[in-house]
């Protein structure tokens, strides 16, 4: 199916994710009413568990962010008890790879649980440790640089969508075991990724090395001659980013780097927010599929109204915010699933009312958790 096909089909399924965000973007944010819809989002999605290989992957870490982000926010106690339900399940597990990002977001979840629960030997931190040693001090192909393709994995976080996965986690490591190392050994990382992806022109980072343009390949652009951004790449970037900022020491020398990234990144993605709040699968060519999408919506949400509840943006961006978070509140169902989020992949594509994935309601409730604190 090209591309022109894709684009006619998500006009037609557009739902309430067009006309509803019409009529609620200027309305106040009712919080009793935010959290009701949270609480709804967390029961669907227990109930009808999805994951990409295992119950441990990035997927799922995704969204166990969202639902940590949840309890932190409300101290809910239905978002505890999903959090420790899967922990229990999972073993304390993170999945197998070792060297790759996505299989200990999962340990995100793992470390809140111990830092807000009192009982001694109920969470088992040893395999998020095992996994971090291995990533971060045995040798690697990636990190060597000898498997280079056309991603361009050449360094160890080689797509920005890792910078999500594990530097938050490695950061809140840092901070729960007080060993400053981890966050040392993130940093040293998260450079090799930000030199690599990001666009200083455009203050966004770009997928991979596929997407990274040359000025010589054609493949790279959109039609409109602008470079390819995904919402969703660049939402776990600025997602990451608040994540990173919030457990981060106000005094570690690194910091600045991380806020002045934060603000380029936030500046950006509010100057080509689109007018009925939600962001296009596409950046810089939202024609191309011309409905919004939740995902990279949520996170940007999320990381926005971060911002503004942590003085890193003026509170004028407040509507800005209010305005995505009713769009996106929009598109959930009345039984609580989350819509219109664009399948796992790795670039700009269609979504629609009836596409859903456990990361999209990650996003929505941790959307949700910032948009609680706004005054």
């Amino acid at each position: 199916m090209n591309k022109t096909i894709l684009t006619l089909v998500a006009v037609v399924l557009l739902f309430n994710c067009s006309t509803a965000q019409k009529i609620t973007k200027e309305q106040p944010i009712d919080k009793a009413v935010v959290k009701a819809s949270m609480i709804k989002a967390l029961e669907w999605q227990e109930a009808h568990p999805i994951f990409a290989i295992a119950p441990t992957d990035w997927t799922a870490g995704a969204y166990y962010t969202g639902v940590t982000r949840a309890h932190k926010a409300t101290n809910d106690m239905m978002y505890m008890a999903a959090l420790k339900n899967q922990a229990y399940w999972n073993n304390w597990q993170t999945y197998n790879r070792l060297h790759h990002a996505d299989d200990v977001a999962i340990s995100y979840s793992y470390l809140y649980i111990d830092m807000v629960d009192n009982r001694k030997n109920f969470v088992d931190l040893e395999p998020t440790k095992k996994f971090l040693d291995a990533h971060l001090y045995e040798d690697d192909v990636w990190k060597a640089g000898n498997r280079k393709n056309e991603m361009g994995q050449t360094i160890l976080w080689w797509w920005c969508d890792a910078l999500f996965m594990a530097p938050p986690v490695l950061n809140l490591y840092a901070k729960h075991t007080n060993q400053p190392k981890y966050l040392d050994e993130m940093h040293k990382f998260y450079m090799q990724t930000y030199n690599q992806l990001y666009d200083e022109e455009e203050q966004l980072f770009a997928r991979d090395m596929r997407f990274v343009w040359t000025g010589s390949d054609k493949d790279s652009k959109e039609p409109n001659g602008k470079k390819v951004f995904w919402s969703r790449g660049n939402g776990w970037v600025i997602a990451g980013l608040a994540l990173i900022l919030d457990d981060m020491p106000t005094d570690y020398e690194h910091r600045p780097f991380y806020e002045k990234l934060y603000k380029e990144m936030a500046s950006k993605i509010l100057a080509i927010q689109p007018e009925d709040g939600l962001w296009r699968t596409s950046l810089l060519s939202p024609e191309s599929y011309n409905h919004g999408e939740v995902s990279g919506s949520g996170f940007h949400t999320f990381a926005l109204a971060w911002g503004i509840n942590n003085g890193l943006l003026d509170k004028k961006h407040i509507p800005a915010v209010k305005k995505a978070w009713h769009a996106i509140a929009a598109c959930q169902h009345d039984d609580g699933r989350v819509g219109w989020v664009q399948n796992i992949g790795a670039f700009p594509e269609p979504a629609s009312a009836n596409s859903w994935q456990n990361f999209g309601t990650g996003a929505f409730l941790m959307a949700g958790s910032e948009v609680l604190k706004l005054n």
